[in-house]
């Protein structure tokens, strides 16, 4: 097999990629029954753009579908660390213009001036603490990994500093100090599991997710994608489950996720993307949600639960 090289953080907005070195080919997926409930298997990191780029596709699929699937969240190590060079990027300075530039094309707010102000050094650290997270409370690991990106892509904070970790999982209600025990401790064997699984099911970037029924069919939606394919996905294994009905209502939507950005809110309430911006904004100015601002877009907060 041939190795493919490639740079981690030089995300391929055509393919919606962040890709990992790695060999090339993929498995055959063979169907069988399909049972009703299904497990998606997301391979993620927290530093990656273009899984930020998927929020609002993934966002929706928990409201129409998360009743069928049981998520699990598996890191998968985009940046060890600086000892590589490849892709034109060979420093943290040379991701700041990459990451502008991914923010347009997702249309999601990315600050790519952390990488000159106060680089990571690697995404292993916020990575094992997503596993240390997720032995308290799998739901507060997921919004503890949403305050993560929330807190590199828009606040250019360096999350690789415990300082900035501690201060993610105090907001989202983890208990700080298990968190810490269990970062220097087992977290990080569950890293290395995540890392294995992920060399042993061909994983090649972030975002994969591999959708799986009780029989072990398998579906792949590789790489930021629109809404239908990830819905196919799931359609594919079981054409009998009917996706959830849902308020859409700006409300509800933030009662749901207590951030949004324009491209987010869009996805989920179907307002068109040429109105969604301005009418955040108006909310924001009647004191309904805080608008936090990027140079390169905003997203907005519920701040009755902020």
């Amino acid at each position: 097999m041939k190795v493919k090289e490639v740079n981690p953080l030089l995300c391929d907005p055509e393919t919606g990629m962040c890709e990992i070195p790695t060999t090339e080919g993929e498995n055959v997926v063979q169907h069988k029954s399909a049972s009703k409930m299904l497990k998606l298997v997301y391979f993620t990191d927290s530093i990656c753009s273009s899984c930020w780029g998927i929020e609002p596709q993934l966002r929706k699929l928990k409201l129409e579908y998360g009743d069928c699937l049981e998520i699990e969240y598996r890191m998968g190590g985009l940046l060890p660390d600086w000892n590589y060079n490849s892709g034109g990027i060979s420093k943290p300075a040379d991701v700041a213009l990459h990451w502008d530039e991914v923010s347009e094309h997702y249309d999601m707010p990315i600050d790519g001036d952390v990488w000159l102000e106060d680089p990571l050094h690697s995404s292993y650290p916020p990575s094992i603490a997503f596993k240390a997270a997720q032995l308290q409370s799998e739901a507060k690991a997921i919004l503890f990994l949403r305050e993560l990106r929330e807190l590199v892509f828009l606040k250019k904070k360096n999350i690789a500093k415990w300082e900035n970790i501690s201060a993610a999982a105090q907001k989202v209600g983890l208990n700080v100090a298990q968190l810490k025990s269990d970062f220097e401790g087992k977290a990080t064997d569950l890293f290395e599991e995540d890392l294995k699984l992920a060399r042993d099911m061909g994983v090649r970037g972030f975002p994969t997710m591999y959708f799986i029924d009780d029989a072990g069919n398998k579906e792949l939606v590789y790489g930021s994608r629109p809404y239908a394919f990830y819905e196919m996905a799931i359609l594919k294994l079981n054409p009998d489950i009917r996706k959830k009905e849902y308020s859409k209502k700006w409300e509800e939507l933030f009662e749901h996720y207590n951030s949004l950005s324009a491209k987010e809110f869009s996805e989920l309430s179907g307002m068109p993307r040429t109105e969604s911006g301005t009418f955040l904004k108006e909310l924001s100015t009647k004191g309904e949600l805080e608008q936090l601002k990027t140079k390169n877009g905003s997203i907005w907060i519920n701040n009755k639960t902020a």
